[in-house]
C-alpha cells in the first residue's frame, strides 16, 4: 500500500516550483509566453523555414514590385553556369542558402525547337511582356560543365559532353521538355506579398524576428553583467565606491537613452554589432540602481554577519549569498528591458543607424514604407510595426507575470498543493 502524502510535503516544495505555479495562473503571462516561444522558434529555425532562403532574404525580383498578400508568380529555375553552393542544414539555418537557379518571373511559357521561350512577366493587365528564349540544355544543365552543346535537328536532339565524366551524352528535345515542365516551372505564393525591391515580405519579417530577439537578448546581458557589478559593489562597500558609482549612475540616467544611443553608434559606427553593444551600455543604469538598493536593504542581515564572521572573502559573500537573494527583481527588469532593447533597436533602424541593408529589420521596414501608409499599399509599414507591437506586449506581460509570481504578497493564505 502506498502512504497517503501529509500536508507537509506539499509545502517543502521549493521556491521555483512555488514560482511556476503562481505564474502559469496568470493567463496573459502564459500568452506573452507562448508568443515569445513562437518567434524564438523562428528566429531559431531561420532561413530552414522562410519561403526565401537566399542570405538576407535577399532575392529582389524587380518585376515583382510591390504586389498584394496573396499574390501568385510562376517561375522558370534556370540553372546556374557556376559551382553549386548548398550546405548543410546548420549553415542554411543561420546564413541561409544560395540558390543553384536563377528564378526568372514568367507570364507564360511555350516550347520551340531547342529552346524554352517565356513572355516576361510586367504586372500591367494585358502583360504585354517582351518574349525570350532559352536553350533548354542551358536551363537544365550547367554548360560550363556540360560542353560543347550541340544541336541535331535531324534527330531532334541535343548532344553536349560532360567535363566531369568524359562521357557524350545525347537528349531529346521531349525529354528535356518533359523535364522542364516538371522540375524547372514552379508557381511561388507570396502569402504577404512584395515590397519595394520585390523581395518577399514574409521572409523578410522572419528574420527580422531574429534580429530583434538577439539585440534584446545581448544587450540584456551586456547590462545584466556591468549594472550587477558596479551595483553589487555599490551596495555592498559603500563609503566612497558607492559615491563615485552612484555619481556616474546620475550621468547617464540624466541623458536621454535614444540620443545616448546614437552617441555610442555614430562612435562605434553603424551596423547591428555595434547597435548591440550601444543599447547594453545604456540599460545598465537600471539594473545597477536595483541591485544597489537590494544589497543596501539585505547586507546586515544575519547570513552575511555569519559569512563574515566565519572569515568568507567579500566575493564569496556577494556572489554566493547575496545576489541568489536578489535576482527575482532582476530577472523582472531583465524583461522589461528586453522590450525596451527591441524598441530601441526597431527606432535605430528606422533612422537608418540601426542594421544596415540587405539586413532585414522591421525597423528599417517601417522607414523603407513610410511613404505608402497613405496609399493603398499602406501594410507594407504596418506589418513590420505589428510584429514589433506583439512582442515588445509579449514581454511586458511575461515582466508583469513574473513580477507578481516571484512577489511574496501573491501568496495564497492556504499553501500550494498538488495532485
Amino acid at each position: 500500500m502506498f502512504k497517503k502524502k501529509k500536508h507537509t510535503d506539499y509545502i517543502s516544495e521549493s521556491l521555483s516550483a512555488q514560482t511556476w505555479k503562481r505564474f502559469k495562473r496568470n493567463k496573459l503571462a502564459m500568452f506573452g509566453l507562448f508568443l515569445i516561444i513562437i518567434a524564438s522558434s523562428i528566429s531559431i529555425l531561420g532561413f530552414l523555414i522562410t519561403p526565401d532562403s537566399s542570405p538576407y532574404a535577399n532575392d529582389q525580383k524587380p518585376e515583382l514590385h510591390i504586389k498584394k498578400p496573396g499574390f501568385k508568380a510562376q517561375m522558370l529555375l534556370a540553372k546556374k553556369n557556376e559551382l553549386s553552393r548548398k550546405s548543410n542544414w546548420i549553415h542554411k539555418m543561420i546564413f541561409g542558402e544560395v540558390s543553384d537557379f536563377s528564378y526568372i518571373p514568367a507570364y507564360s511559357y511555350s516550347f520551340k525547337g531547342f529552346d524554352i521561350v517565356i513572355e516576361e512577366f510586367t504586372g500591367n493587365e494585358p502583360n504585354n511582356g517582351n518574349k525570350v528564349a532559352y536553350n533548354m540544355a542551358d536551363v537544365v544543365y550547367d554548360v560550363n560543365n556540360n560542353y560543347p552543346i550541340i544541336n541535331d535537328s535531324s534527330s531532334n536532339k541535343i548532344e553536349f559532353y560532360q567535363l566531369s565524366t568524359g562521357e557524350k551524352l545525347k537528349i531529346s528535345t521531349s525529354d528535356l521538355q518533359k523535364i522542364i515542365t516538371e522540375n524547372h516551372i514552379e508557381d511561388r505564393r507570396y502569402l504577404l506579398g512584395t515590397h519595394l525591391p520585390g523581395r518577399d515580405l514574409l521572409s523578410r519579417l522572419m528574420i527580422g524576428t531574429r534580429i530583434s530577439l538577439s539585440v534584446g537578448f545581448i544587450s540584456v546581458i551586456i547590462s545584466i553583467v556591468i549594472g550587477i557589478l558596479l551595483g553589487a559593489m555599490a551596495g555592498y562597500f559603500r563609503g566612497w565606491l558607492d559615491d563615485v558609482i552612484m555619481w556616474l549612475i546620475n550621468v547617464v540616467w540624466s541623458i536621454p537613452t535614444l540620443l545616448l544611443v546614437i552617441a555610442i553608434t555614430l562612435v562605434l559606427g553603424k551596423g547591428i554589432l555595434q547597435v548591440f553593444i550601444a543599447v547594453g551600455l545604456t540599460m545598465w543604469v537600471d539594473v545597477a540602481r536595483l541591485i544597489r538598493g537590494q544589497i543596501l536593504s539585505i547586507r546586515e542581515k544575519e547570513f552575511v554577519e555569519a559569512g563574515r564572521a566565519l572569515g568568507f572573502k567579500n566575493m564569496r559573500i556577494i556572489l554566493g549569498h547575496i545576489l541568489p537573494n536578489v535576482m527575482g527583481p532582476v530577472i523582472v527588469i531583465a524583461a522589461s528591458n528586453f522590450a525596451s532593447a527591441i524598441l530601441t533597436e526597431a527606432g535605430l533602424s528606422f533612422l537608418g543607424i540601426g542594421a544596415q541593408p540587405p539586413t532585414p529589420s522591421w525597423g528599417e521596414m517601417i522607414n523603407a514604407h513610410r511613404g505608402y501608409v497613405l496609399v493603398d499599399a499602406a501594410y507594407l509599414a504596418f506589418v513590420p510595426g505589428l510584429a514589433i507591437m506583439i512582442l515588445v506586449l509579449a514581454f511586458m506581460l511575461v515582466g508583469n507575470g513574473l513580477r507578481d509570481a516571484l512577489d511574496s504578497k501573491s501568496l495564497d493564505s492556504k499553501p500550494l498543493m498538488g495532485h
